[in-house]
């Protein structure tokens, strides 16, 4: 009896959990494709894949194809999006880690109306909008340029929740990642996936890839971990599944949108050149030589391969005509999704006009009206103590930027901006500031997927000798041209006791070098900035508030530094380098630097001019931005021919190109040293004395 009542509560049991899921899919309205026709679409996108690399002869085919299966139920049943609107606000955003999938993203995309054949036949070709690792582009579907995607997407869902807190549920969506066994491995996730579980982005779905397989050997050669636990430990919500079955797909990315508390990661087992055979028609998946390179150099026939996934090897390049029903019908319900949720904006909008201006202006990259000639400063302070003075001024101001700092907020003086706003915590977006920890990396990159979201302004702290470890999403940021604010603070061996491990000296030419290296729009493709003093600070928030195409780095410093001359006109500071306040006219030698260097330089002129000497000091907080101006005017600054001594606390290059031929450079040339920083200034040479002994030996 006992038994029979059991399998009776076994078969009801089956009963109610078939029921809630059929139940879930009519109510959601997602379809629930056919398995047959959904298994010949993936096909599609491994052929595709297969074609463009091949025909490239060169690139990734393996992944791409064993990840087909969960990207084709993602685009045929999940992702909301405009075909008609790519930029819509408040479409579902979908962010690829492995860059190396490209052609799996882009056969989708093509299925999705965003490319043509001819798109995918020119792949890795010069001038093509489809190349090797995708750049972000998204009037073609492509939400952020490859290399820390998954952590860039955690980004992009702080920023929904930031919007979502100040205007409504109305504007939710979901920001889709797929990650792979290399992205996993990589330091990165550890700081996106504690990050991502702690404020419980329960609007983030990432995928797992996980075939075993890297580009020279299998996972076991490098690792054992279970992922499954890792990230359960980080407050994930975790499901595992077969990666290859588009039922589970479908009921793992539904559970997944069911899920109100965390984030999701859904690992999936794939295989690796999925689909792929020999001459012989044996299979000829899970292999590594497949990652790399084209399948007819792998060991796996490319023909054969192509034939066996349905494909034809004279014309490979061919949406089934399955599969294009399949996209068509999508686009059908597309049509029908995004009307009723932009109907639902509308009456938003005309209930709440107010917040629907500010909600278009945040889109629009609109800043409010800012008078920062307003900002007052004590006289002589550190200038990073005069960047908290603006931060505290913007906090009040710029209602959509968020700020962060890799747990300095106290010392980097980003704090200012904290205080008036609050930090982000589990379920609550209302304040403005992330707690990042220490993760400068990670921190680096949550801000650029913040900014690729769309409708916000990023800014984020940390000491200038940590920029090495936040140098890869700084790259990132000057290649997809989003305009992050980097504070780095503690800016030279003045940090004095801490020790050369804390004291940046080659540091800022390194940065600097981005100023030198131009975006593909031909603009310098960062602005770096480092101003003398409390009130130059002022106007380089000012630049970087108004640069809106190319990231900014803001170089501040800990110690106090003496105020320019009085009647200084900092406006010219906005040229990248001008002449202070009391230079002499035809002068016999121009003094140059940047930052706390320039006060020195005043000081040394005061000896200098003792002796008779005529001098005109100039102040280059960018040379980038300098030698953006027309040449009549670097010609008046720093004549060419011109005797120029230059006095840097990082390496001499930093000013070497200011300096010229006839020029000499005082800089550090060797690691910092431990000491009080009056003391470390007087051994190393950054004194008004010295500054007179160097150009005195010059003229």
């Amino acid at each position: 009896m006992l038994l029979h009542s059991l399998c009776l509560f076994v078969n009801f049991w089956r009963f109610l959990c078939l029921y809630t899921h059929e139940l879930y899919y009519f109510c959601k309205k997602i379809p629930m494709n056919d398995t047959n026709l959904l298994n010949k679409s993936a096909d599609n996108i491994r052929v595709l894949t297969a074609a463009m690399v091949e025909k490239a002869k060169s690139g990734h085919p393996g992944g791409a194809m064993g990840g087909a299966d969960f990207i084709n139920v993602l685009y045929s049943e999940f992702l909301v999006y405009d075909p008609a609107d790519p930029k819509w606000i408040n479409r579902d955003r979908f962010f690829l880690d492995p860059g190396h999938m490209s052609p799996m993203l882009y056969s989708v995309l093509a299925m999705s109306g965003f490319y043509t054949m001819d798109d995918l036949k020119s792949f890795r070709q010069w001038g093509s909008i489809t190349p090797g690792h995708p750049e972000v582009d998204v009037m073609h579907g492509i939400e952020n340029t490859s290399g820390q995607g998954h952590t860039m997407a955690v980004g992009a869902a702080i920023a929904e929740r930031f919007m979502a807190a100040r205007f409504g549920e109305w504007c939710s969506h979901k920001i889709y990642a797929f990650i792979s066994d290399g992205g996993i491995q990589e330091e990165i996730s550890q700081g996106a996936g504690r990050l991502a579980g702690f404020l419980g982005l329960h609007n983030l779905i990432m995928f797992y890839d996980s075939n075993d397989v890297q580009l020279s050997t299998d996972t076991d050669a490098v690792t054992d971990e279970d992922t499954a636990v890792k990230y359960r430990s980080w407050n994930w919500n975790v499901v595992e599944i077969d990666g290859t079955d588009p039922v589970a797909i479908r009921d793992a990315l539904a559970l997944a949108n069911r899920e109100t508390e965390r984030p999701t990661l859904i690992i999936g087992k794939t295989i690796m050149g999925r689909g792929c055979v020999t001459v012989t028609g044996e299979k000829f998946e899970g292999k590594y030589s497949t990652h790399g390179q084209p399948l007819s150099k792998s060991g796996a026939s490319y023909e054969k391969t192509i034939e066996n996934l349905g494909g034809n090897v004279e014309n490979p390049f061919v949406i089934f005509p399955e599969t294009s029903g399949l996209y068509a019908r999508r686009a059908e319900e597309l049509k029908a999704i995004v009307a009723e949720r932009k109907s639902a904006q509308a009456a938003w909008e005309k209930e709440n006009p107010e917040l629907a201006r500010e909600l278009h202006d945040f889109y629009a990259g609109k800043l409010p009206a800012l008078d920062f000639s307003s900002i007052e400063y004590k006289p002589n302070v550190a200038t990073r103590t005069a960047s908290a003075n603006v931060l505290a001024y913007l906090a009040e101001r710029v209602k959509n930027m968020v700020v962060s700092s890799a747990d300095l907020a106290n010392s980097d003086k980003t704090e200012a901006f904290l205080k008036k706003t609050g930090a982000f915590a589990k379920g609550d977006f209302h304040g403005a500031f992330l707690h990042a920890g220490v993760a400068e990396l990670t921190m680096a990159a949550i801000m650029n997927g913040i900014l690729l979201h769309g409708g916000m302004q990023a800014a984020c702290g940390t000491f200038f000798v940590f920029s090495d470890y936040m140098k890869p999403a700084v790259r990132m940021a000057a290649l997809m041209e989003v305009p992050v604010k980097f504070i780095w603070t503690h800016d030279a061996f003045r940090v004095g006791e801490d020790g050369p491990t804390h004291e940046p000296v080659e540091q800022e030419a390194q940065i600097r070098l981005m100023e030198k290296l131009k975006n593909h729009k031909g603009h310098n493709s960062m602005l770096v900035l480092r101003p003398a003093d409390a009130e130059e600070t002022t106007v380089a928030w000012k630049l970087a508030m108004e640069n809106t195409t190319t990231p900014t780095g803001l170089i501040f410093s800990r110690q106090n530094i003496a105020n320019l001359p009085e009647g200084n006109d900092y406006e010219q500071a906005a040229k990248g380098a001008y002449i202070v306040a009391g230079s002499d006219e035809n002068p016999n030698i121009i003094l140059v630097a940047s930052g706390s260097e320039v006060a020195t330089l005043v000081a040394g002129t005061e000896l200098l001019r003792k002796d008779g000497i005529k001098v005109r000091i100039v102040s280059v907080p960018s040379e980038g931005l300098f030698r953006s101006q027309a040449p009549g005017y670097q010609e008046g600054i720093i004549p060419c021919g011109a005797k120029v001594f230059g006095l840097t606390a990082g390496l001499p290059v930093t000013l070497q190109g200011l300096v010229g031929p006839r020029g000499k450079v005082w800089g550090l040339e060797s690691f910092g040293f431990s000491a009080p920083y009056k003391v470390l200034d007087e051994k190393l040479g950054f004194t008004a004395e010295n500054v007179y002994k160097q150009v005195k030996a010059m003229l």
